[in-house]
Formats: C-alpha cells, structure tokens, sequence
C-alpha cells in the first residue's frame, strides 16, 4: 500500500488535542511516554492557538524516534512561502519524522477549497529562497474527503488525510488515491460501555462538525440524510459510525476496519478525557491491543 518511503508512521497512530491545552512541561513527559510505549506516530490539530509548525518542532525536540504529523495545518495561517520554509527546516533537523498535513481548515469567506489549495500548492512549489535542501525530502499530505481534493492529494502530494469518516469512505478514497499514494484516516473513539452515556459525550463532541457546511456536506455523501443530522444533534446512526465506543476489544475491532477498507494508518482520537485529564490510561490500554509487541 502507500506507506511513506523511509517514515516510520506504523498501522496506528495518536491524533490528540490534548496538547492544546496542556504546559510544555506535561506535553514532553506524555510525548516522550508514547514513544516508549511503541507508538511511532502523533497527530496534532492546528485549531485552538498552538502554531502548527512550532507545535511540529517541539514534539519532534523532546522525542528521538517519534514521526510527527500535521493534521492538519492550516493554510489561511500562515503564507505559502513561510509553510515551505519551516517544513524544509523540520525535513533537515529531523529527517524523515515529520509529515506536513495541510487543509482548507475552517476556510475563508468566499473561497473554494480546491482552487485555494490548488493556489496554496503552486506558491509552495515556486518559492525561492536561501533555505538549503533538507537532508531528507519534505512530504506532505493533504486533508481530502471529497472525490477532486482526493485526486487533488494523490497528484499533488505523497497522499490524504480523512477526518469523521467511515470505513466506507477510507475504501471509496483508496480507490480514488490508487494504490500507491499514502491514506491515514482518523477516527474517534470513547471507553463508554453505557450507550446512552457513550451517545451523549460523543454528540457532544460531534456536534461542530455536524453544524459546519462542509462537513456536513461530507457526511450527505456518505449518504446520511437530513434526519441523521438532525440539526446538529446527530442521529444514533450517525454517532456510532462516526465514534467507535464501547470496551477495548470493540473498539480495535472497528479500527481494523478501516485498515480492511484501504487505510494505510489511522489515527486514534481518544475523546471523553476531562479538561486538564490526561488520556495516557487510554493511550497505555490502546498501545497494548494495537501496537506490535
């Protein structure tokens, strides 16, 4: 499949906020746990005031191993030119342990996302500047649901990343990509047994992403209807596909499924950790059932 020449990403990752909120002193002690439990890959959203690319170098600082991905950063954060920079700058300090993901992101009024990132694309790979080579190639992936974008990422970089997707999705977007282009998929999961519980927490957590135009136009193509987001609420259905809950044995099970469909990585979100909480039991429980001994 399309695993990454010469980076160490692995079948399963941590894709986590939980940075975002945590002193850089509690952000090394967990990042440098991950990696002694075996996890070769974190993913780190660029949403609640953590720069993308400084958050990319100060992982990668406090670990030895670790490959840290981008997912994603946005491009209305930051200019073309400056993205390239810096990611050419963590490709030489740390070869082949960062992945640049890149995305629309929360977007910008007016704009459409193929042709922004279609712009964003061409200005990265015409920039000029004293910036030496990196030792090792700078790779990046972009954030793709859609069938263009997804064509788009196989054309135009080493492959995709998805985000509240389904298994069906991870196969109709490996078809698109082929076989040789990367496909990491996130999905979120909740240690919550009690269904009623798990639904709360994960609508809970579901809930921007099924009141945002694009989005929720993602999921009506994945043939949810009107119902299933019944403003933002989030039918049964539509929760249980989108948050994996349940005990440990049932949740690897339903992430495999993403690997059966296509997915050369995924992600693991661990949601339903309390503010200022750690999900490190979960992430320990997961590294035992996922990664190999």
């Amino acid at each position: 499949m399309g695993m990454i020449e010469n980076m160490r990403l692995g079948r399963f990752g941590i894709w986590t906020f939980d940075f975002e909120d945590q002193p850089a002193s509690a952000i090394q002690d967990s990042v440098q746990e991950l990696e002694e439990l075996g996890w070769p890959a974190v993913w780190i959203p660029e949403r609640d005031g953590r720069e993308a690319l400084t958050h990319a170098g100060f992982l990668l600082s406090a670990t030895e191993r670790l490959t840290v991905v981008n997912g994603i950063a946005q491009i209305w954060a930051r200019e073309p030119q400056w993205t390239r920079g810096a990611a050419l700058l963590l490709a030489d300090a740390y070869p082949d342990r960062h992945l640049l993901g890149l995305g629309f992101g929360a977007g910008k009024p007016g704009a459409k996302p193929l042709q922004a990132m279609h712009d964003y694309l061409d200005a990265m790979d015409t920039a000029t500047g004293a910036n030496p080579a990196p030792r090792a190639p700078m790779r990046r992936i972009l954030a793709a649901y859609g069938p263009k974008m997804l064509e788009l990422a196989r054309d135009r970089s080493a492959g995709a990343h998805t985000y509240h997707v389904t298994p069906a999705h991870t196969a109709q977007a490996r078809e698109i990509l082929g076989d040789t282009p990367f496909l990491g998929v996130e999905h979120a999961v909740l240690f919550e047994t009690d269904p009623a519980r798990a639904r709360e927490i994960a609508r809970g957590h579901l809930h921007p992403y099924l009141t945002q135009k694009y989005n929720v136009a993602k999921f009506r193509r994945l043939g949810y209807t009107e119902a299933d987001i019944d403003g933002g609420r989030g039918s049964d259905r539509i929760v249980d596909d989108l948050v994996f809950w349940g005990d440990l044995e049932t949740i690897t099970a339903k992430l495999r499924e993403h690997l059966d469909a296509g997915a050369d990585h995924v992600g693991v979100q661990v949601i339903g950790v309390a503010p200022g909480e750690s999900a490190m039991p979960h992430w320990r429980r997961l590294a035992e059932a996922l990664l190999p001994a």
